[in-house]
């Protein structure tokens, strides 16, 4: 039986041919909405084609999604999905049997190496080097080279343990460092030490290092408050790759400013684009990127991959990857 994907999501173009080539190798008719989205943080707008699909790939209205009773699959095509995670949108896609994916496993690679290298940066002291190649350019041999440290046995908690949580945690092996695991309600298969969000506090003083995975619901906004802060070790780093508005700015500022914390890199901030006289930019022991951790050159072709992946198996009747209703 054919299948009807619509499909929203903004591609560039090598991966666009590539998402028309594979669909029609499989058989499928598409829907390209005339309204396109590339972010879970930019709403989809309504589309009455919608309702045509048994599938929907990228940023489907959810709202719409739910009045849409031919639909059997709902594919994100982010990581991220703060505007699905809702009661009322979980229940009408389990009354009828939809599947809901996201597309976490695509993003886990790229945003696990970004935590990594920021936390080489730190502990390496690189940044104090860009610094001093832009101005003074001293030759500080002996002060540098007793004050770097190194990750070896470090230990890092890891807030929103999931996929990218798992791929850091494989990356950081080498490194022989004590992996805690932060998340809402952990299964026990997770194959490491792990903590119910409610218990963080007991985990927070043993932490070197604090990597925030935590994606943006009612539970985790400002989760990363000056109450958090102040449980940490003093001089511990803070890095989030997950989304802006689980950190307190100006708690996390604050902190930085006494030590307690001692540098910050922050790849999800909020607002976002963060104005550009923010204090966030002027504090020296701070870093940003503009919320590219999950990115890469092929980022849209491993995109598309996913989902064809995941339609094979959706068309044998497989599990699907990364499913989330």
């Amino acid at each position: 039986m054919s299948l009807t994907v619509w499909a929203n999501h903004e591609l560039r173009p090598g991966a666009r041919e590539l998402f028309y080539d594979s669909l029609a190798r499989l058989g499928c008719r598409v829907i390209q909405s005339a309204k396109s989205s590339r972010s879970v943080l930019t709403p989809g707008e309504p589309d009455p084609t919608l309702a045509e699909a048994d599938i929907a790939y990228g940023q489907p209205d959810p709202d719409e999604a739910m009045r849409c009773p031919k639909l059997r699959w709902v594919a994100l095509s982010t990581a991220g999905y703060t505007r699905y995670d809702r009661d009322d949108f979980r229940t009408a896609m389990r009354a009828r049997g939809t599947v809901v994916t996201n597309a976490s496993g695509v993003f886990a690679d790229p945003c696990a190496e970004h935590a990594l290298a920021t936390m080489l940066a730190f502990t390496r002291e690189l940044p104090r080097y860009v610094v001093n190649k832009l101005g003074p350019r001293e030759w500080n041999y002996a002060d540098g080279r007793y004050s770097i440290e190194t990750l070896q046995g470090k230990t890092v908690v890891i807030l929103g343990y999931g996929a990218i949580g798992a791929r850091l945690r494989d990356l950081l092996a080498p490194f022989r460092c004590r992996v805690i695991g932060v998340r809402r309600a952990p299964r026990g298969d997770e194959g490491i030490e792990m903590v119910r969000e409610a218990d963080v506090a007991t985990v927070l003083p043993l932490a070197d290092h604090v990597v925030n995975c935590l994606p943006d619901a009612a539970g985790t906004r400002r989760f990363c408050d000056a109450v958090f802060f102040a449980q940490l070790r003093r001089g511990a780093f803070f890095y989030n790759i997950g989304r802006g508005s689980t950190v307190d700015q100006t708690a996390l500022l604050s902190a930085l400013r006494s030590g307690q914390v001692r540098g910050a890199f922050l790849d999800a901030l909020d607002p976002e684009p963060l104005p550009p006289e923010h204090p966030l930019w002027a504090e020296p022991n701070c870093h940003l990127t503009p919320h590219l951790a999950g990115g890469h050159r092929e980022q849209d072709e491993s995109l598309v991959r996913h989902f064809t992946g995941n339609l094979q198996r959706f068309v044998s009747g497989l599990p699907l990857i990364d499913r989330i209703v």
